[in-house]
């Protein structure tokens, strides 16, 4: 685990900074073994030196003239700092722009703050008058005076949209736009510990059968076939426990339905032998896969996948980059099928059943709102 605060790091440092400019620095905790921990330090100055001034959240406005030309910032919390050297020289006219971030990852609708830093001839930091930013090619809106975006929900990469301008000085930066992350503590709540999850009913038709995960069925009760198949996690029928799970996966369900299209595929479509990368994948009635459908991206890239009405499956997912199936969400307007042998990934967050055929290998969730969720004989399944 994370250790108490041992060091402060404040960056960068040194800087070569221009008289009148402004420079933001960032100041990052780390225990004794170099895990990162939040801090909100407390910015102050070295006194005497170059006469410049430390501003909330470690922002530094250089002085109008050179003077000594060194200062220090400081960044404390508690009993420890750290600190960052300031070179305060004479600067010459704005000739670049530097946007950052660049590019900006951001989930739709997500906000990003830009700040734009202007060079010298020289490379030196220099003032920006009269900064003001713009969107160019579309992906979203920005404040004007602020710099502060706010991403649309057309999901794409829209290259050098986001333009700052000091007098006759331009800078971009690229937004990548992506389907959002679930929220903090996790998209599905309390079904999230549930490898089955149903409306009215549970059963399985024959061992070997294993549910690696918690069992509950609300507002019906019946549970059927544990033995001889086996259940290692709780199993709740009718009571608290199911109902808040039922209730959060509403919630999910609702909240992935709400998620906009970034893709919308035509007819009746078959993901078999297709590669999809992280987004939000929408068919108007069933989608099948028949094969293996590869779903492709780093890690914690989140793929939605919802059928209006069935899914019907008779293969594989298969994961590239380091994408896993805790981060994919199959969603249907009506039934899930999981035909025999499949080996599956991912949350299955079904309107009404779920079906596991003889043999089936998933690695996700099984959760049904409003009806059943049956498994066949040689069934298992594992939380991802």
């Amino acid at each position: 685990g994370v250790g108490a605060l041992a060091n402060i790091t404040v960056t960068p440092n040194p800087v070569d900074v221009g008289t009148n400019a402004r420079q933001q620095f960032t100041a990052v905790g780390t225990d004794a073994s170099g895990n990162i921990i939040a801090i909100l330090p407390t910015w102050s100055m070295q006194a005497g030196l170059a006469g410049g001034t430390v501003l909330a959240g470690g922002g530094y406005l250089a002085p109008p003239a050179v003077g000594v030309g060194i200062d220090t910032v400081i960044a404390t919390l508690g009993t420890i700092s750290g600190k960052a050297r300031i070179n305060v020289k004479a600067s010459s006219a704005l000739v670049s722009l530097s946007v950052t971030p660049n590019p900006a990852n951001v989930g739709t609708g997500g906000i990003v703050n830009f700040t734009a830093t202007g060079f010298d001839g020289a490379g030196l930091v220099v003032p920006t008058p009269g900064l003001a930013w713009s969107v160019v090619a579309s992906g979203g809106t920005i404040n004007g005076t602020t710099g502060q975006f706010t991403a649309g929900s057309t999901i794409g990469t829209f290259a050098n949209t986001v333009k700052a301008t000091s007098g006759t000085i331009f800078g971009y930066a690229t937004v990548n736009v992506s389907t959002p992350p679930p929220p903090p503590g996790g998209l599905l709540g309390a079904a999230a510990t549930h490898g089955i999850l149903a409306g009215t009913a549970v059963s399985c038709a024959g061992a070997p059968g294993i549910i690696a995960a918690d069992v509950s069925v609300w507002p019906g009760s019946a549970i059927n076939g544990f033995p001889p198949c086996v259940i290692t996690g709780a199993r709740h029928a009718a009571d608290a426990f199911a109902m808040t799970a039922q209730g959060d996966l509403t919630t999910a369900y609702l909240a992935l339905a709400a998620m906009p299209c970034g893709t919308n595929f035509p007819g009746i479509p078959d993901l078999g032998g297709t590669t999809l990368t992280p987004g939000v994948y929408c068919a108007g009635s069933s989608i099948g896969v028949t094969g293996a459908v590869t779903l492709s991206g780093p890690a914690g890239s989140v793929f939605v996948i919802r059928a209006g009405s069935s899914l019907t499956t008779a293969g594989s997912v298969v994961f590239i980059g380091g994408a896993s199936a805790k981060d994919v969400y199959w969603w249907t307007g009506s039934s899930a099928t999981l035909g025999s042998g499949s080996a599956w990934a991912g949350n299955i967050l079904s309107l009404t059943s779920i079906t596991l055929v003889d043999g089936v290998n998933l690695s996700g969730r099984a959760l049904a709102r409003n009806g059943a969720v049956s498994l066949g004989v040689g069934s298992f399944i594992t939380l991802p």
